[in-house]
Order: structure tokens, then C-alpha cells, then sequence
């Protein structure tokens, strides 16, 4: 009589053949994680200077609006004195809106970098686990025709 062939053990042996590789996606997690952690530092360093720069201007904005507030002898000196005021607030905002560009620029560019850095590492880390799985996916598939050829005997 012919041997019954056990296709559930086969299968099992052939799918415990195939291992699962975590080391794979801890490498991925700890990629992102590490894109995250610089991606977070950019904003927050952009977010300090920024208020850095907000601060100064209101605390300046003030200031100035003290020396404006303050009684003149004249009439005509209130006039001048908001003239004065309206100028040299039009002169701070273009130089702060300049400093936030440069924020936003630096942020730009420090995202730009650490993007196509991640890029690379994301890429290198794919290519590595392709690879192994691609190894292993052989080396499993051979077993199996092995053990399915043996069991075919």
C-alpha cells in the first residue's frame, strides 16, 4: 500500500521554514524614531527663536509707546512723535519679519537635509531586509523541496 503523505506536517515544517525577522522593523522603529527625535528639535529651536524674537519686538513696541505716550510741550510734537513711532515701527517689522524668513529658511533647509538623510537610511534599511528575507526565502524554499521530496519517497 502506497504511504499517505501528511500535508499538515509538511506544511507546518514548511512554514516554520520561513522566520519572521524583527530585527528588520526594530531597525525601522528606531530609524523613525531617530527622524522624529531631529525632526522635533528643528521646530522647537524654530519655535524659540521665533517667540525670542516676538518678545523683543513687543518688549521694543512698548517701549517705544512709553516715549510716544509721554506730555509734549507742543502740539505739533504729538504729531511728530507718532511720525517717529509709525516709522520706526515699520523700520522693527521688517527687520523681525526678515529674522522669522531666516527662521523658516533654516527650518527649511535643516528639514530638507535630515529628510534625504532619512531617505538614505530608510533605503539602506530596506535593501538590507529585502536582502536577508530574500536569503532566507531561499534557503527556506530549498528545505522545503527537500523535505517534500523525501516525504515523496
Amino acid at each position: 500500500m502506497a504511504k499517505t503523505q501528511d500535508f499538515t506536517a509538511m506544511m507546518k515544517d514548511m512554514m516554520g521554514a520561513f522566520p519572521v525577522d524583527t530585527k528588520a522593523m526594530d531597525e525601522a522603529f528606531k530609524t523613525s524614531a531617530t527622524l522624529n527625535e531631529k525632526l522635533s528639535a528643528v521646530a522647537l529651536e524654530a519655535a524659540e527663536k521665533s517667540t525670542e524674537i516676538s518678545a523683543k519686538w513687543t518688549k521694543d513696541t512698548l517701549a517705544k509707546l512709553t516715549d510716544m505716550s509721554k506730555v509734549k510741550k507742543e502740539p505739533a510734537d504729538y504729531a511728530k512723535a507718532m511720525t517717529d513711532f509709525a516709522s520706526a515701527q515699520a523700520e522693527v517689522a521688517a527687520e523681525n519679519m526678515a529674522a522669522f524668513a531666516e527662521i523658516a529658511k533654516k527650518v527649511q533647509m535643516d528639514t530638507v537635509e535630515l529628510m534625504m538623510a532619512a531617505g538614505k537610511d530608510f533605503t539602506e534599511d530596506a535593501s538590507a531586509a529585502v536582502k536577508k528575507a530574500t536569503d532566507e526565502m531561499t534557503a527556506a524554499t530549498k528545505k522545503a523541496t527537500t523535505t517534500a521530496a523525501a516525504a515523496a519517497k
